[in-house]
């Protein structure tokens, strides 16, 4: 039976999503979760593997069970298992065609970034940060710029993998909440290191050492070397796939991100 299992963690333990032969990883320890309910050793898939010190508040992986167990098992079983900072929020059955990555038609990320002067000390670790004032009218301005297909090559990785660099984007907003800036962003797929790099080049922007209008230049010159830096993985979160309503895995709780910013 292929099971899909809801995950959220806090990256700032791990190497990143994928299994390495060091270990500390969050699939490593899924793995091993898994392995310590299952007698035998077992595999996961994820919709969207995340950096080091990035983290995921709605990750969706699948596994195919080798010994029936029920659902709680999977999940209350596999959570007793597993070390802090992460832990598995549900299990579903689903059919042996689901695919946690390939059955997904598009994915959400968001970025919290803390402006102000002081460097954070509670929420290190948890929230990107810029010192300086931001605009934050010039920042939404650029933001719609990004919406469409586009070939998002200015924001890509070297290292990216991706078979192509033109991907749509359907959300691309920015709001504050006092000393905080939200940044959302939901497209058909990103590319490595993608979202750090928008929001890299959208901190340009709001400090005022570009126009809005550079979103455009960027986007048109398709050279990663006329971009901002990459931002911090600390504000980033992968706030989960979205899937045709048949296979049924919209998460029924309210993620806690958006309970956290109401």
């Amino acid at each position: 039976m292929r099971i899909a299992l809801g995950i959220e963690y806090c990256g700032t333990a791990f190497h990143g999503w994928q299994s390495q032969a060091g270990g500390g990883t969050v699939q490593d320890a899924l793995e091993a979760a898994l392995c310590a309910i299952a007698g035998v050793p077992v595999g996961v898939l994820c919709a969207g593997r995340t950096d080091a010190g990035v983290h995921a508040s709605h990750q969706v992986a699948h596994f195919d069970a080798p010994v029936d167990r029920p659902l709680t098992a999977w999940v209350r079983g596999v959570n007793s298992n597993l070390p802090e900072g992460v832990a598995v929020r549900w299990a579903q059955p689903v059919g042996d065609e689901f695919h946690a990555r390939f059955s997904a038609r598009g994915r959400r990320y968001r970025y919290l970034l803390l402006n102000r002067a002081q460097r954070p000390g509670l929420w290190a670790g948890r929230v990107g940060w810029y010192h300086g004032p931001l605009a934050l009218a010039a920042m939404q301005e650029a933001c719609a710029r990004l919406l469409g297909e586009h070939d998002f090559s200015a924001f890509r990785a070297a290292g990216c993998q991706a078979k192509s660099p033109v991907k749509t984007m359907t959300r691309a907003e920015v709001r504050q909440c006092g000393s905080l800036f939200v940044f959302d962003f939901e497209a058909s797929a990103f590319l490595h290191h993608m979202v750090r790099n928008l929001v890299g080049s959208l901190v340009y922007i709001g400090k005022g050492a570009q126009g809005p209008g550079w979103v455009d230049e960027l986007l048109q010159m398709q050279d990663r070397t006329l971009a901002a830096p990459t931002f911090s993985p600390d504000g980033l979160y992968f706030r989960g796939p979205i899937y045709e309503p048949h296979w049924g895995l919209t998460d029924p709780e309210e993620d806690f991100l958006d309970g956290l910013l109401a």
